[in-house]
């Protein structure tokens, strides 16, 4: 499990649940889950990113949880889920499926919005049962479906293999990363985030990576260099709204245009000038705000829900 390395105060320091839930993948893996905001509201899941955590989508859940109810969890290997030796595409659709199964009522509908490898685990999970059956719309922030290492900016060079060769080095190293120092600070923002982000922004981000272990950090990056999900794009039927930053290194604008040219239900594309990758954090109004248009566009209120505890 990561460290629970996050910031304490302020509007990204996360709040506390209404509930926690142990839920079990279909490998028996363990994934830490929180619910927040009154039962019988209209629901969210939040699915976060590479070396991220529940604490990533904090400022989203303290606005959306004054009237909606938000599940959260933690990616295997990230927060307080333990790490588990299967890492691919299918174990995350698992693992998203495992928490719309155990987090909503049967046929409960919910907005899934997925940032990063979040969203690459919404369209691994296109197919799945669960997901047909709860997911009422789609936000996809900061994420792509291939290509994302050769498609990658982290470093200023011209596109072409010796990028792609230096970027996977650069992205799947196993080197820790060390406290959080001046420094660390400034390679994170470079490499994440908008030039504009705010201190307490990139602070909030540097503790949330850098308390991911280098073990699962090197696993995660190997699935995402041979991602091909390109298919599953095809196979979103659901509404599917698109959201990047212009500034982005990691999951440039070209990637978020190749999904909603594909996507079959596109509900927009938008693009934030001088953001970069960690939309949900470098954004937080306009995020939270889709998400909201998102459910009340597209999800009705059940009249009973029941959360079902240590699925």
């Amino acid at each position: 499990m990561s460290r629970r390395h996050h910031v304490t105060s302020g509007p990204y320091a996360p709040p506390v649940p209404a509930r926690e839930l142990t839920v079990r993948s279909a490998d028996g893996a363990r994934l830490h889950v929180e619910v927040h905001g009154p039962d019988g509201a209209p629901a969210v899941v939040l699915a976060h990113g590479w070396t991220c955590s529940t604490a990533f989508w904090a400022a989203q859940v303290r606005d959306l949880a004054a009237d909606h109810r938000v599940v959260a969890y933690d990616q295997r290997g990230h927060g307080r889920s333990p790490a588990s030796p299967a890492c691919s595409t299918d174990a995350l659709a698992d693992d998203l499926e495992a928490v719309l199964g155990a987090a909503l009522a049967p046929g409960e509908r919910a907005v899934v919005a997925g940032h990063s490898m979040g969203g690459m685990t919404v369209l691994a999970a296109v197919g799945r049962p669960a997901f047909q059956e709860h997911a009422a719309a789609v936000l996809l922030c900061s994420t792509g479906s291939s290509q994302l290492v050769a498609a990658s900016t982290v470093l200023p060079l011209r596109a072409g293999p010796v990028r792609t060769w230096l970027t996977r080095r650069i992205l799947g190293s196993r080197a820790p990363l060390g406290p959080v120092t001046p420094l660390a600070r400034r390679i994170l923002k470079y490499g994440t985030m908008g030039p504009g982000s705010a201190p307490h922004m990139v602070e909030a981000c540097a503790r949330i990576v850098h308390g991911c272990p280098r073990t699962v950090r090197h696993a995660w990056s190997q699935v995402l260099d041979l991602l091909d999900l390109d298919h599953a794009v095809r196979e979103l039927t659901v509404p599917a709204e698109v959201l990047v930053g212009a500034a982005d290194r990691l999951t440039p604008p070209a990637q978020a245009r190749a999904l909603a040219a594909a996507l079959p239900r596109c509900a927009g594309l938008t693009e934030l000038p001088g953001i970069g990758h960690m939309t949900p954090v470098e954004a937080p109004e306009l995020v939270t705000a889709r998400i909201r248009a998102l459910v009340s566009g597209h999800v009705r209120v059940s009249s009973h829900v029941d959360v079902k505890e240590d699925a």
